[in-house]
């Protein structure tokens, strides 16, 4: 009798959750409500950062729990869209609740200053004074952009010639490359003073490459001498990597997987505005070209790669320039360069496998990422900054400036158009595995990171 009601016990307990298993209710304490405001002030204020340098939205949102808990106000709602951050916060069944929203200023990329709110982040929750915190938070928010204008625009022109330099194209299609991408940064500059959308800027940057390569291109059909082996469809690809190099693609795709729909969504609004704008500056450009009878000639095969010593030194040049771009330290830069060769060696092995350009994309971007991840934290530099970098070179502008080029030289001939939209569609199935490769990497990367982490400590401790 006793072995059978034992065995209804066990039974019941495999089937039925038991009431007494319930964890207990704890008290919540009193929290002054000013100085719960200006935690959370202080905590929206680095997430506004963040957002404002090119941080993920999941990445965002765990750092305000993260500094709010360390200066002890919890638990709290974060809520983030594409432009805005709420956070609410009820103190108890007595107190009132209260919710602050903050507008985000538009994206402006740069990472010394997320390495400094990432490292700033870590300091609160090692217990860092609320005082002290805003104090830091305030000396870092009023910190300059690393590098003066000029510098900028120097690098995006080095971008384009490392694009050339990959594509093993001759010193002068190089050199018109650099001063095709630095007059564009210049016009796109000039157009941010006056306030034009973004929109505007990108097709008038790609606009103005363009016409440096329709001007090659008459030189050349022209006959002279130095412009014999002028590669008009190198400039524009090298303008199109530079237009696109900009854009947080990846951000964009890590928001979209880690749930964030509004502000995933407004991303690749806004990513898909911008590249709208590149192709109707390109389109523009070569339509204007052939009327005036300098029409850039199309070739349907794809750019032969430069010899290995070459793509190395193009891959090393265009991270090192991007990560310039987007104000990055000088760790950050050496890291990217070195990300930036291994993304590309797993991406000539996976083409060379066979196994196409699209999935070789993403197999480099995960190789990067995955990389990137395990040694950001151990090298102080952000994994995003560093992943970034590394991923331009891959960026598709040789197929999309073929696919453009296609449907404008196709006019009424269906099988051109056809050919154009496939190159088009290609182009995109690249970005999508860029991104999405890059995400995956963050994803597998972090656990990893995260154990040896843990075994390291612990044999420090046993040390």
């Amino acid at each position: 009798m006793a072995a059978a009601k034992n065995w209804r016990m066990r039974l019941a307990h495999a089937i039925h959750v038991d009431a007494a298993s319930r964890p207990e209710t704890q008290a919540i304490l009193s929290v002054d409500e000013m100085y719960a405001r200006r935690v959370i002030e202080l905590a929206m204020r680095i997430a506004e950062a963040l957002i404002a340098v090119g941080a993920a939205a999941n990445e965002v949102a765990l750092t305000v729990t993260r500094v709010t808990a360390a200066l002890g106000i919890r638990p709290v709602h974060v809520d983030i869209t594409f432009n805005a951050i709420a956070v609410s916060y009820h103190g108890g069944e007595s107190d009132l609740p209260f919710t602050l929203i903050r507008v985000v200023r538009a994206p402006v990329p740069d990472h010394a200053k997320l390495q400094e709110l990432q490292a700033l982040v870590v300091e609160i929750e090692s217990g860092l004074a609320l005082d002290e915190a805003r104090i830091r938070f305030h000396t870092i928010r009023r910190t300059p952009f690393r590098y003066r204008p000029a510098v900028i625009v120097i690098a995006q022109g080095l971008l384009a010639a490392g694009v050339c330099l990959l594509y093993g194209a001759s010193w002068l299609t190089t050199l018109v490359a650099l001063l095709a991408a630095c007059g564009a940064a210049l016009a796109q500059r000039w157009m941010a003073r006056m306030h034009v959308p973004f929109f505007f800027s990108q097709a008038a940057g790609a606009l103005v490459v363009t016409a440096f390569a329709a001007a090659a291109n008459a030189l050349r059909a022209n006959g002279v001498p130095a412009f014999e082996d002028a590669s008009p469809g190198i400039i524009v690809a090298a303008g199109i990597v530079l237009m696109l190099a900009g854009m947080s693609v990846v951000a964009a795709a890590q928001d979209a997987i880690d749930g964030f729909a509004l502000t995933a969504g407004g991303r690749i609004l806004d990513l898909a505005l911008l590249t709208l704008g590149v192709v109707i500056g390109i389109v523009g450009g070569v339509s204007l070209a052939q009327r005036l009878g300098v029409g850039i000639p199309l070739s349907t095969d794809p750019p032969t790669l430069g010899p290995v010593a070459m793509q190395i030194a193009g891959v090393v040049l265009i991270a090192v320039t991007v990560a310039v771009w987007n104000g990055a330290a000088g760790r950050t830069i050496l890291v990217s360069a070195l990300l930036g060769s291994i993304a590309w060696g797993g991406f000539s092995a996976a083409v060379a496998g066979g196994i196409g350009v699209p999935l070789a994309s993403a197999v480099g971007a995960l190789i990067a990422s995955f990389i990137g991840t395990l040694v950001a934290h151990r090298l102080h530099v952000p994994s995003i900054a560093v992943t970034t970098a590394a991923i331009v070179p891959m960026v598709p502008g040789s197929v999309v400036y073929r696919g453009l080029l296609g449907i404008v030289e196709a006019e009424d001939d269906a099988t051109g158009l056809i050919l154009g939209f496939a190159d088009l569609f290609q182009a995109g199935a690249i970005g999508l595995a860029l991104a999405s490769g890059a995400s995956l990497g963050l994803f597998l990367g972090a656990p990893v990171r995260d154990t040896l982490q843990s075994v390291v400590r612990r044999r420090g401790r046993i040390r």
